[in-house]
Order: C-alpha cells, then structure tokens, then sequence
C-alpha cells in the first residue's frame, strides 16, 4: 500500500497491543518468506509517559518520563494509518527481519527504540504520539460499586 511508509503513524487493531500507537519502520507490501502476507514492522510504545507537572520534583519528572517500547510484525489488516508521522532516525536499520531471530538482538533494539522515543518525548515534538489513544479521569466510588455489583451478580 502506497501510503504505509516509513515513518507513518498508525493505530493497531487487533491483538495484545490493539489501541496502541505505532510508527512503520519497514514496510513489506509483498510479504516474505516467513510471513507470506503483506506487513508492517512496528515500532510502538506499550506503557505510555504519566503526566508531569512543574512542582514535581527532577527525579519524579524523569521517572514518570519513561517510555516502554515494543517491537512487531503486523499483518496490514491489523493497522490502522492516521495522518500524522514521526521521523525516528536510525530505527530502519536497528529493527529488521533478523531482528526478531534471537532474544538479545530483540532486546537491543528495543533499547535504541526507547532511547529514540524517550529523546522524542523530551524534545517536545510529537505530543500527540505519545498520549493514550483514550486517557480516563477515573471513577468515582459510587459508579465503581455498582460496576462490581452487578459483575459479581448481586
């Protein structure tokens, strides 16, 4: 598909990581051999930046900062583009095929990544990026009760 190249943000749709946000690293329109369909690598965030104030301390703040990334093949049935991209340099050539073949190349990878993000996320640059696709305010206590009342049948 023409419009998923690399750098395009996308939404995943289905699967351990659906809602989650993704920037295409390596698209493979015609598949390969070990995945005969097209697809996508993935580079994605699974825990999301918390919300940092001013008051916070420099400790809190750098803490409530870090990102948690994955890394994926995803079939293009399971993508969902949006209109915004993300330039991540370097990512191309840290995350390919072989990648995915041992344990520690993985997780090399996902450290460069989450540097990559990381830097991104305290630029400033990309806020949409790195926000939950749906954040919740939290219920309050009466709205919590009824839910567990009526999931324990009562």
């Amino acid at each position: 598909m023409k419009f998923l190249k690399v750098g395009r943000v996308a939404i995943i749709s289905r699967g351990r990581y659906a809602g989650k946000k993704v920037v295409i690293v390596q698209p493979q329109d015609n598949g390969s051999k070990k995945h005969p369909f097209p697809h996508a690598i993935v580079a994605g965030i699974d825990r999301y930046p918390l919300h940092v104030t001013r008051r916070m301390s420099k400790g809190r703040q750098t803490k409530r900062s870090k990102v948690k990334p994955f890394i994926k093949v995803v079939n293009y049935n399971h993508i969902m583009p949006t209109r915004y991209t993300l330039e991540l340099e370097g990512l191309k050539g840290v995350v390919t095929n072989d990648t995915f073949t041992e344990v520690s190349q993985r997780e090399e990878a996902k450290k460069t990544v989450k540097k990559a993000l990381e830097e991104r996320y305290v630029s400033g640059k990309n806020r949409w990026f790195f926000t939950p696709l749906r954040e919740y305010s939290g219920m309050d206590v009466g709205c919590k009760e009824r839910s567990l009342t009526r999931w324990a049948g009562f």
